[in-house]
């Protein structure tokens, strides 16, 4: 099943996710397997039902630390499959090819991802660099476009704060992936309201999944354009997550934590005057016809 239509999803998280190397800071190794179980545990009773996992290989994926959190929790977590930008690639990914690069998803798609039962149903989350789209993370796109075109998995991307989406469309455009399928993260990172018409307008679906990330860009803001997108009708379009990534975000650490989307956010929403029916489109409905079916 790849998504429990029932409940709520968070269209973009990490549940095990390492980057403390490339970063040079152990914060970023999120892996503290009580405290993330417990989050889950506490979601499910929010009705969250479901994770969009976006770790790929070379983030410190850890498929085991997944699997023994849905048999502990009984979250439904959707796993992906892809690289993420540059930095953190494995070297010999520039001198694959296109179509070697297209394999390893398909593989991880078709045939399972490392020594586990999981298999990825989403091809994701592959990225473009702040304000650059590099030869390689280009490389990726294409790889990724003909894997989608394989096995119809839909893709989820990482935009550096919020530049290069349209880059992003244009190359997944060019290589016939219909842009149903096709979903933008983090695109609430900075002013670019135009830029976020433009998707839409395009067919792709846009993540706010940097919910409560202030010091990047305030939760005031990203409610205000929420409510702009849904006045003018895209409200089908729209989902929403956290991006949690480091020890420091869960509650028990002095974080957040994940439920403050449902606890804090959506309370914001309502009193906004963003009726309930809004909310359980980008949180329930959209995820739903995203990550449930696909378009070729």
């Amino acid at each position: 099943m790849p998504i429990n239509e029932s409940g709520y999803t968070y269209c973009h998280e990490h549940l095990h996710i390492d980057l403390s190397k490339q970063k040079g800071d152990d914060d970023c190794k999120l892996d503290q397997f009580e405290l993330i179980s417990a989050e889950l545990k506490a979601l499910k009773t929010r009705g969250v039902f479901n994770i969009v996992e976006v770790t790929n290989k070379f983030m410190g994926r850890n498929p085991q630390f997944i699997e023994a959190l849905t048999k502990e929790t009984q979250m439904n977590i959707l796993c992906s499959t892809g690289f993420y930008i540059e930095g953190f690639f494995p070297n010999a990914l520039k001198q694959m090819s296109v179509v070697d690069i297209a394999n390893t998803m398909i593989h991880e798609i078709d045939n399972g991802i490392d020594d586990s039962n999981l298999r990825a149903s989403v091809i994701g989350e592959i990225g473009s660099s702040h304000n650059v789209f590099t030869d390689t993370e280009r490389k990726v796109f294409e790889g990724a476009a003909i894997a989608h075109l394989e096995t119809g998995c839909p893709i989820s991307t990482h935009t550096s704060f919020s530049t290069m989406a349209k880059s992003q469309v244009e190359l997944l455009r060019n290589m016939k992936v219909n842009l149903n399928n096709v979903s933008i993260g983090h695109c609430d990172l900075r002013d670019n309201f135009d830029d976020i018409l433009w998707l839409l307008d395009q067919g792709c679906y846009v993540q706010f999944d940097t919910i409560g990330k202030n010091d990047y860009y305030p939760d005031a803001k990203r409610i205000a354009v929420i409510d702009s997108l849904i006045r003018r009708g895209y409200a089908d379009r729209v989902m929403l997550s956290m991006d949690i990534t480091r020890k420091s975000h869960l509650k028990e650490n002095g974080g957040l934590g994940f439920c403050y989307l449902i606890d804090h956010f959506v309370p914001m929403l309502l009193e906004r005057g963003i009726q309930q029916q809004y909310i359980d489109l980008m949180l329930k409905h959209n995820p739903a016809n995203f990550f449930g079916t696909t378009q070729k």
